[in-house]
């Protein structure tokens, strides 16, 4: 009888374990590591100028991969049809993308042969590895703010449902939107465009960085002191001088946005 109970108790046993360690194997699957690039080089619309790719195609994504920038930005607008795609201006092949349909839009395609990339589709590329960020730009609606706050919560809708939260770094000049990401998610690397916050403001809305032309920070130089003090990201674009790269360099920036990452590369190697 003694025997039967404790074959019968290191049976249970066995069994506990494996579905801890199947448990266990899933929880790493979905926690999966990231190893993003530390250089602070974010690729403006990708890498592109270089090889003359398009901006904001899949190719000039993979280009920054390649360069392993540790981002690449890219800018989101939505379709009269609700379809979400890439693009930097709020025109594409002479159209209004917010007044056209996504198949209005691709009978046009890049001038290397892709067609306009959906959000889904580049955020599945970007999926495909663990070294560089997405820096997803929420373009304002040229229609209405009600418009601006519907692709908001389109684009956060998606970036969960893809499971592409942790390579996501939110930028948007619209304030409310900014403030909007953050209400949707707490935890979201969310930074403001427009430059027209201090650090201390953006810290109270739970904004987590300052994402500025580079002339906001020459002229209120105290804000730099002022947001790594309070734990602000600083990021500064669109930075292609390379003695501007230099003074952001000095200054300790977390993140230099720039059409020419192979520059601030070299010149990153030349401050070390």
């Amino acid at each position: 009888m003694k025997n039967k109970l404790m074959i019968t108790g290191i049976l249970a046993l066995s069994i506990v374990s494996g579905v801890q360690a199947q448990g266990q194997k899933r929880s790493n699957k979905k926690r999966m590591p990231m190893n993003f690039e530390s250089n602070i080089i974010v690729a403006h619309r990708g890498a592109w100028k270089k090889n003359s790719l398009p901006q904001n195609s899949i190719a000039s994504l993979q280009h920054a991969i390649e360069l392993q920038c540790t981002g690449s930005e890219f800018d989101v607008h939505m379709t009269a049809d609700d379809s979400l795609v890439i693009n930097h201006d709020p025109e594409f092949a002479g159209k209004t993308i917010e007044k056209s349909t996504y198949a209005e839009l691709t009978a046009t395609v890049l001038s290397n042969g892709e067609k306009l990339p959906t959000l889904r589709e580049y955020l599945l590329a970007g999926k495909q590895q663990k070294t560089t960020r997405l820096v997803l730009e929420i373009k304002p609606s040229v229609i209405s703010k009600e418009r601006s706050l519907q692709l908001t919560d389109k684009v956060m809708q998606l970036v969960k449902d893809l499971q592409v939260s942790p390579w996501i770094v939110y930028i948007s000049f619209d304030y409310d939107v900014v403030k909007k990401v953050h209400a949707l998610n707490p935890n979201a690397p969310v930074q403001y465009l427009e430059g027209n916050k201090t650090p201390a403001e953006l810290k109270a809305d739970g904004i987590t960085g300052a994402d500025y032309h580079y002339s906001v920070f020459q002229k209120h130089p105290e804000w730099i002191k002022e947001a790594k003090e309070l734990g602000i990201v600083l990021n500064a674009w669109t930075v292609n001088d390379a003695n501007i790269m230099d003074w952001l360099l000095e200054n300790k920036f977390d993140f230099i946005t720039t059409n020419e990452p192979e520059l601030l590369a070299e010149r990153i190697a030349v401050k070390k």
